[in-house]
């Protein structure tokens, strides 16, 4: 098949990576891509936001399906306007994409349906806020009700915090019109990891499991930013525990979108907390995570295409998964001053030979090509996956990557893995 692939980021660039590789696969393009998507798929200019757009290029380039990688498009509605024109598409339609893309929608949805998450008020005026601050205590969780880049969650640890997140929603507006309502929650006690699940619709079969990383400094402190690294398979996910997500959290998902009039057909992620009680959800998203792809996608031993078309065709129960076991841990290279402004523009030295680092993947996020080098382009440049026997021996090795990387300002956590063998 001649395949389209949505998007520019490292999330993208492993799912090229992983698609370029498969027989299924004849041609592989790409809108808008980056400098590393560019070695692997023709990029071409795509304005991921317009629908119209997205569609109009499939149907330019005689693509024979679509695949998503960024949320913004599905919850603008692009997989409803590909199914009114007929054409294939992977990712979930608008009313679905709404989990990810209304933070009250997915809360009142949960609710409706008895899936384990915190307790939680839903506010729309910031006087609203201010008192579900007070009934929960501290700390506190404040959440942009719509998408925000993975930076609209404030974790806040006293008053003083939670009015800040509060303030800059709400009244500052930093995040626009997302940021007009806020689901104000209980702080959970537990540790955190990613779940993954293709979903036809009425069946899903689970992906590898990640942990990954969201404060921009060592040891979890900072801001929240789109995620600093990753590593896979999560250690603190055992079989009888994915087993119990799929059946009091995933499925229940699938069948209540269909008893509310939509099917679910794409990449379900699960933000877990797992507490005592057991697992609740701390958010949804309808796309695979990023960076965890980037550690995720390696694992998977089975073609992905074929497995993606039949989700998309309603159809999981006979499709071929295999996955791998061996630990990936994958180290963000930012633009310094990210998740804030960050001057970017500056020639990458040393690509080469971190690629050359045995095991080790290179995946390009915010970069771009100019007079034929790549450049920083974005906060988050790279992501450095490294594979081995021992979460230790994969960690060793993407920082050992790391390393040959230069640019002014990088930066990059110094933890990322660290803890994955101890748990």
């Amino acid at each position: 098949m001649k395949l389209l692939l949505v998007g520019g980021g490292g999330r993208e660039h492993a799912l090229a990576w992983k698609l370029s590789r498969e027989p299924a696969v004849r041609e592989l393009v790409c809108g808008p891509g980056n400098a590393g998507i560019a070695r692997l798929a023709r990029c071409l200019p795509l304005d991921v936001a317009d629908p119209q757009a997205i569609l109009a290029a499939a149907a330019r380039e005689q693509v024979d399906f679509t695949v998503v990688g960024p949320e913004l498009p599905l919850a603008a509605g692009v997989a409803d306007v590909f199914a009114a024109a007929g054409r294939p598409l992977f990712g979930p339609v608008r009313a679905a994409a709404r989990l990810e893309g209304s933070k009250v929608f997915a809360k009142r949805f949960m609710a409706r349906h008895g899936i384990p998450t915190a307790r939680f008020r839903a506010c729309e005026t910031p006087a609203a806020a201010l008192a579900a601050v007070t009934e929960f205590g501290f700390p506190v969780v404040v959440k942009a009700d719509g998408l925000a880049a993975g930076k609209g969650v404030t974790v806040a640890p006293d008053r003083a915090t939670a009015e800040a997140a509060v303030r800059a929603a709400m009244v500052d507006g930093r995040f626009g019109a997302a940021g007009d309502s806020v689901v104000i929650e209980e702080c959970l006690a537990g540790q955190e990891a990613s779940f993954f699940a293709l979903c036809d619709g009425r069946r899903a079969v689970a992906l590898p499991t990640a942990q990954d990383r969201k404060r921009a400094f060592d040891g979890d402190q900072g801001p929240n930013t789109g995620g600093m690294g990753a590593c896979a398979p999560s250690p603190l996910v055992p079989e009888a525990l994915a087993g119990r997500v799929m059946a009091e959290i995933v499925q229940p998902v699938l069948d209540g979108l269909r008893s509310e009039g939509s099917e679910y057909r794409g990449v379900l992620y699960v933000g877990l907390m797992l507490t005592r009680g057991g697992p609740q959800v701390i958010e949804f998203n309808v796309r695979f995570g990023d960076p965890e792809a980037q550690v995720v996608l390696p694992l998977i031993e089975s073609d992905l295409a074929p497995v993606l078309h039949a989700a998309a065709d309603g159809d999981l129960e006979a499709a071929s998964w295999r996955v791998g076991g061996d630990p990936h841990v994958g180290v963000v290279v930012a633009s310094g001053g990210y998740p804030g402004p960050c001057e970017t523009g500056f020639a990458i030295d040393g690509l080469d030979a971190a690629a050359a680092v045995p095991g080790v993947l290179v995946f390009h996020a915010g970069t771009s090509v100019r007079d034929g080098r790549p450049v920083t382009s974005g906060g988050r440049v790279l992501t450095v996956v490294g594979r081995g026997g021992t979460f230790e021996e994969a960690r060793a090795r993407a920082y050992e990557a790391v390393g040959y990387i230069a640019f002014p300002g990088k930066h990059v956590r110094t933890d990322i893995g660290l803890r994955a063998d101890a748990a």
